[in-house]
């Protein structure tokens, strides 16, 4: 079972892929975001860094996936239609410019049709105050004093999720939509692991 995490800027992606990681004893992908030295210079000036720190990702997302490509089993903390969100948000945004995204969307195309697909994309789904909270909570310098562009990111996110699943012709029944709670609580992370397990069945069948 190849399972993509998707979702918001803090909905707990990384945390998630490590439980089920665990969990499932399969391998976790998992993309450095912390560690890109693009990150935190995309945060203090975005019209800069915006194409830069959007390509930054999808190489090194691309990478790493392209190197578990032949693995049956492994959990995602993140994929190239999670990264295509943050572009088309910026586009919406204004901070990208009609060329720049045009670029970035054909790289991402590319990097597209050398991957297999995962058999579930997972979509995180939180209230804005949760994802708000986690933010908070994990206490990023470079993410303080961020609250307008989170609060477009939040708004916008899984419109945006939507269109781009759809332009990409992913089909429905590969999709998953789950709320969740806190996932530190035994029987919530019960509930996940079963809604994963029914919907994978369903899948298969």
């Amino acid at each position: 079972m190849r399972i993509g995490i998707i979702g918001p800027i803090g909905s707990g992606k990384s945390t998630l892929s490590k439980k089920l990681s665990d969990y499932y004893k399969v391998p976790m992908v998992n993309e450095p975001v912390e560690n890109n030295e693009f990150l935190p210079l995309f945060y203090e000036d975005k019209k800069t860094f915006a194409l830069l720190s959007q390509n930054a990702f999808y190489s090194s997302l691309f990478l790493l996936m392209w190197n578990s490509k032949d693995l049956e089993s492994c959990i995602f903390d993140s994929t190239l239609f999670s990264n295509l969100v943050f572009t088309e948000l910026l586009r919406l945004e204004g901070i990208m410019s009609a060329y720049e995204v045009a670029l970035t969307y054909a790289i991402a195309d590319e990097h597209l049709k050398r991957l297999p697909d995962v058999d579930i994309h997972l979509v995180l789904v939180r209230s804005e105050e949760q994802l708000f909270t986690n933010v908070r909570k994990r206490g990023r310098d470079m993410e303080k004093d961020q609250y307008d562009y989170l609060k477009f990111h939040y708004k916008n996110y899984y419109d945006v999720l939507d269109r781009i699943f759809k332009n990409y012709q992913v089909p429905e029944e590969k999709i998953l939509y789950l709320e969740i709670g806190d996932m530190f609580v035994e029987e919530e992370f019960k509930r996940i692991c079963n809604t994963i397990e029914t919907f994978y069945a369903e899948l298969k069948k």
